[in-house]
């Protein structure tokens, strides 16, 4: 098959050579995809929180059937453009590989109970260098991935620059409570951006985080597209939101026609039972949204990743918007799920406290063997409390949903627990 035109060396290129074989019969974004498809961080996401607690219902998504999702929306956009732009062609294209490996990647980072499991572990390892989900997905990707060794999967610097959503370092952002990657992590960001300065321009923090390859910007819109049309879907499923609460919370903003008019659509779909056929329909409508603009950044000359932007059509952008303000007002700002969030940030408050305690802070007399060995044995070797903080951190945010129950309910339930309950 000959090569993509599309893409180098510069592209392909990983941080530590690869060994080659030359029985090899993938690519350096396929070896990457199937990576993490074969990986357990991967695994952990069908246990993860997107909407509701998993496990709730068989049939609401979690992290992992979300992630399915972006990953088909994001191919099904590569070969949209393929088709439509005259600046690609059966030589020249975005490869699906990479981009659906962004896609699968862009979430390994996330922590038990979504987006509340997010903000509970920054703020308790705020003073050990915060917690973000998207540095963690890079810390994933490039340290952790393979846990025997606790090595990272050495990625293509193409794969990097899709799944790096934020290129700001929290050291610029100081107190910013999310979109920043880990100090750290500066190695991989020189990497990533082929060892080149950022120009001046491109300020530290929300400027700079637009700076996007664009597979980047492809898997966000794919990220979009699949969270503010499912968890409308889910959301509807659940009896969150209604005909009746829809009309009630319309009443009381100020809406444009279009905004009206989609609305009005969206009733109509729940009065007839047409919910799923209605979103999965607009999901057409939004891979057909974009269309590929060239561009110009100081990374324009080493590859065609950063010769080009993806324009959104406003009218979907403003229907995805709608759909969010929608899911966030109706369904995470309900009392059934904001209780949840308590409970959430509660379980994980009081599972890094005894983990604080015991690993980080180190206080005397404990002896208690409350981690894998492996990882305890890590922590002893550990420089610094910053470091022990990282490596707890990790554990936790590992956890799915149930482990995380599990876990509390063996440290603080009287009645829960045996000597045969490992896992």
């Amino acid at each position: 098959m000959p090569a993509n035109r599309f893409y180098n060396t510069f592209d392909s290129e990983t941080l530590t050579p690869r060994p080659s074989s030359p029985s090899e019969y993938r690519n350096a974004f396929q070896i990457d995809r199937d990576r993490i498809i074969h990986s357990s961080a991967f695994r952990r996401l069908q246990n993860k929180t997107q909407v509701f607690l998993s496990g709730e219902y068989d049939f609401y998504r979690t992290r992992l059937t979300h992630s399915i999702e972006v990953a088909q929306i994001g191919r099904s956009i590569c070969a949209y453009l393929a088709q439509q732009s005259e600046m690609l062609d059966d030589g020249c294209f975005i490869d699906p590989d990479l981009v659906e490996c962004a896609c699968l990647s862009h979430d390994l980072g996330h922590p038990p109970f979504g987006h509340t499991g997010e903000r509970t572990l920054h703020r308790l390892m705020r003073p050990y260098g915060g917690f973000e989900g998207n540095a963690q997905t890079l810390r994933i990707l490039t340290e952790t991935l393979f846990n025997e060794g606790r090595e990272g999967m050495n990625p293509s610097r193409a794969v990097l620059d899709g799944v790096l959503k934020y290129k700001t370092l929290q050291a610029e952002v100081e107190g910013a409570p999310n979109h920043y990657l880990y100090n750290n992590q500066e190695v991989w960001l020189d990497f990533t951006m082929g060892h080149q300065a950022f120009p001046t321009e491109l300020t530290p923090g929300k400027v700079r985080n637009q700076f996007r390859s664009i597979e980047c910007q492809l898997m966000d819109w794919a990220d979009d597209t699949a969270y503010s049309l499912n968890d409308i879907a889910d959301g509807i499923h659940a009896g969150f939101i209604t005909v009746s609460k829809l009309e009630r919370w319309a009443e009381g903003r100020e809406l444009n026609e279009r905004d009206e008019t989609h609305i009005k659509k969206l009733c109509a779909a729940i009065r007839e039972g047409r919910v799923e056929r209605k979103l999965n329909s607009a999901i057409g409508r939004y891979i057909r949204a974009v269309t590929l603009v060239p561009n110009s950044t100081f990374l324009s000359a080493m590859t065609r990743r950063h010769q080009f932007r993806l324009e959104i059509d406003p009218d979907m952008q403003a229907e995805s918007r709608l759909n969010k303000k929608i899911a966030l007002d109706l369904v995470f700002k309900s009392p059934q799920l904001q209780q949840l969030d308590y409970k959430a940030d509660f379980i994980l408050t009081r599972l890094f406290e005894v983990l604080r305690d015991r690993y980080i802070e180190q206080e005397k007399g404990s002896t208690l063997h409350l981690m894998p060995a492996t990882l305890e044995a890590e922590i002893e070797k550990a420089p610094d409390a910053a470091t022990r903080a990282r490596l707890v951190c990790d554990w936790v945010a590992s956890m799915t949903d149930s482990f995380a129950f599990r876990t509390y309910r063996r440290l603080f339930d009287a009645d829960f627990g045996s000597i045969t309950d490992f896992v």
